[in-house]
């Protein structure tokens, strides 16, 4: 009756030590954001860009057909979902945790002790053989009791692993969106500008002609066709030099898809992409759940604080338990004569760690460092992902004062040309006010196109900084 008593007393206790929790967790500190974005302008609804799908955000078609072949053939991509399936098996792994070891052994063996020792004169005397034999085979079972939480704690970690390689996914595909979309944009850009330079080196050949026309009626200098051709060789140099960053954008483009460099195919205008004027933001404190690197680093906050938790529970005792049972004989003719050669023996094992040259209490410090590392890192993420948005939003506010401006200066340029060419037919105006006139145009359409291209990229940058692009 007391033995039975003991037992469930015993049973007891270990369920109430495996309740134990030798450790107490950082919770996720509190961020202080702000209740809006600096240059968001006034209170923004909870509803932002980031809520889109980039199915939704992006309207050009070829932009939507390469973001589509981009995640699903893009190397980096795929290592992505491999680590998601490494750590997936890893976390089935830490399920068994609960789970005895058991293996079965089966062994032979024979020795001949020495006839000069007790052995060897006891076996002549009693056994009248110079050998042993033994031959077993058994199942072997042990167990560790978790009375302090180390397998909870395993297992706590590898879930928040398993959950980290699925927010890096999350950050390989806006970082794929984000670099798709901008290549593109460039690709349009530069398309553009070898349109301008194209153009302008229509109208130096016309001026070059019109100027040699004058230097054969003697009313220019040699210095002026001079001047003619120089300015027309500058024009001309952009042409293959933009025909070049076509190129190198376009195999950028194709291998970040995971294709071989080719030709890209598209239709669309730099001036004809559409974005919107003045795209939502959101709440910041919706960072924390769609930031998928904000997100990462406050998993680490739990792979520390699980990590804690083990380093802890290797400086208290460990309970194991072991069972062992199956056949032995001494000779091979009765190693399976059951019942004779059944045997079997249970043990248990209470084993408190002393001195292990300090490892278990450094290890125990060093997970407590580790742990306010990734408090520190969790409030860094946080802090940079705001720092992000801001920056997004002022550049899409002053990159559209600047866009205005350079078009409005685009446009008084142009009228400048026309003016300059029919004052210098009439002798009104010198070679050098043409050629001035269409090197201010040059300059100024090829920078109009840079500012588009850099709006368009801002406005990407913000979808990407809000935690858009992964839906």
């Amino acid at each position: 009756m007391n033995q039975s008593i003991n037992k469930y007393f015993f049973i007891l206790a270990l369920v109430f030590l495996s309740a134990c929790k030798v450790s107490k967790d950082v919770a996720t500190p509190d961020t202080g954001l702000p209740v809006t974005f600096r240059n968001a302008g006034q209170a923004t609804d909870s509803a932002g860009i980031a809520d889109l799908p980039w199915q939704s955000f992006f309207t050009d078609a070829t932009l939507k057909q390469l973001i589509g072949k981009a995640l699903e053939q893009n190397y980096d991509m795929q290592l992505a979902l491999k680590n998601i399936e490494a750590a997936q098996l890893q976390l089935k792994q830490t399920k068994w945790g609960y789970v005895p070891d058991a293996r079965i052994q089966a062994g032979a063996s024979t020795s001949r002790p020495s006839d000069n020792s007790l052995n060897g004169l006891s076996l002549g005397q009693f056994l009248g053989t110079r050998h042993i034999e033994d031959y077993s085979a058994s199942l072997v079972l042990s167990w560790e009791a978790d009375i302090w939480g180390k397998i909870r704690n395993q297992q706590k970690a590898a879930l928040a692993a398993y959950l980290q390689t699925g927010e890096a996914r999350k950050l390989v595909q806006t970082d794929i969106v984000a670099g798709v979309s901008k290549g593109y944009y460039n690709l349009l850009m530069l398309d553009a500008q070898l349109d301008v330079a194209r153009r302008n080196l229509a109208l130096n050949d016309s001026t070059l002609r019109m100027i040699r026309l004058q230097f054969d009626a003697g009313q220019v200098t040699s210095l002026a066709v001079q001047q003619a051709e120089a300015q027309r060789l500058e024009a001309a140099q952009l042409v293959p030099q933009f025909e070049q960053n076509i190129t190198i954008q376009e195999n950028a483009l194709s291998i970040l898809a995971g294709e071989l460099p080719a030709e890209l195919k598209h239709s669309s205008g730099l001036q004809n992409v559409a974005f919107p004027e003045n795209p939502g933001t959101g709440l910041p404190s919706a960072l924390l759940s769609r930031r998928p690197d904000v997100r990462s680093t406050e998993l680490q906050l739990d792979i520390a604080n699980a990590r804690v938790g083990i380093a802890k529970a290797n400086m208290y005792p460990t309970l194991s338990i072991t069972a062992n049972g199956g056949v032995n004989a001494f000779k091979a003719s009765n190693w399976f004569n059951i019942p004779a050669s059944l045997f079997g023996t249970v043990a248990g094992n209470l084993a408190q760690p002393l001195i292990q040259k300090k490892q278990l209490r450094t290890q125990y410090q060093l997970a407590g460092v580790e742990r306010e590392k990734a408090v520190l890192q969790f409030r860094q993420s946080v802090l940079a992902a705001v720092g992000e948005v801001s920056d997004a939003l002022v550049k899409i506010d002053k990159l559209k004062s600047q866009y205005a401006i350079a078009n409005a200066r685009v446009a008084t340029l142009q009228q400048a040309i026309s003016n300059a060419s029919l004052l210098f037919q009439n002798g009104m105006a010198t070679y050098l006010e043409v050629i001035t006139a269409q090197g201010n145009v040059l300059k100024s359409e090829l920078e109009i196109s840079m500012l588009k291209r850099d709006q368009l990229n801002a406005v990407v940058d913000l979808y990407r900084s809000l935690g858009g692009g992964w839906k």
